[in-house]
């Protein structure tokens, strides 16, 4: 159990320098605020194809992941916040090691289910003008993750966060990144990944894609 350091919303906004459109620029939000099946109310994505909807609803990142990653990238200290990814929560207490695939989390009146990682894309080398930033987070395997709501609710700064389940067999978000990304993954691992309780349909059919295509090479 933690308590949720902080809650962001943001609306759409064009990301340097091109203007595109975004919604990686959030800002704090006190709460209460309520939570529907899409995510916090106020809150809102640019491109539905990769962010946003029923199995990416809400997004967490570790605040105790930042001085990590502003190592990694050589940044000031300081320099990198809760927000700043686009992230909706933060908290100090649980990060890709501690979370897993299919866990239940109750806040305030809301119920959430960890349905997959994050991908880190460009505009987060746009957002924080470093080219490498989203390969960084990957290969370190500091990418955050996203809910899916199985109770809308309210729920405001300081609720507590609290895991009310988690399968038998679950696997961390570090270790699904592990063998998600590797470069030729173990079977076995896979099948593990595939069979993943709360698993996202897409990326379970993408990995089942994956294990056909290595079942191909090997036999």
């Amino acid at each position: 159990m933690s308590t949720l350091v902080k809650l962001f919303a943001g609306s759409i906004q064009p990301l340097p320098p091109d203007g595109h459109p975004s919604g990686i620029f959030k800002k704090p939000v006190s709460g209460p605020v309520f939570v529907g099946l899409e995510g916090l109310e106020g809150d809102s994505q640019a491109d539905h194809r990769f962010h946003g909807g029923v199995e990416k609803a809400v997004h967490h990142y570790a605040a105790e992941n930042y001085p990590q990653l502003e190592k990694i990238l050589q940044c000031k200290p300081g320099f990198l916040v809760p927000g700043i990814l686009g992230e909706n929560i933060s908290t100090l207490g649980w990060d890709e090691r501690s979370v897993c695939i299919g866990d239940v989390f109750a806040i305030g009146q809301v119920r959430l289910q960890v349905s997959q990682p994050r991908s880190p894309c460009w505009k987060i080398n746009r957002r924080l003008e470093i080219d490498s930033a989203s390969k960084a987070m990957v290969q370190a395997r500091l990418t955050g993750w996203y809910y899916r709501v199985l109770a809308c609710g309210s729920l405001a700064e300081g609720d507590r966060f609290e895991l009310l389940q988690r399968a038998r067999d679950a696997v961390s978000i570090d270790y699904f990144l592990q063998h998600a990304w590797a470069h030729r993954p173990d079977s076995d691992a896979l099948v593990r990944l595939i069979q993943a309780a709360g698993l996202a349909p897409e990326w379970r059919q993408r990995l089942q894609q994956r294990l056909l295509w290595l079942k191909q090479q090997t036999g």
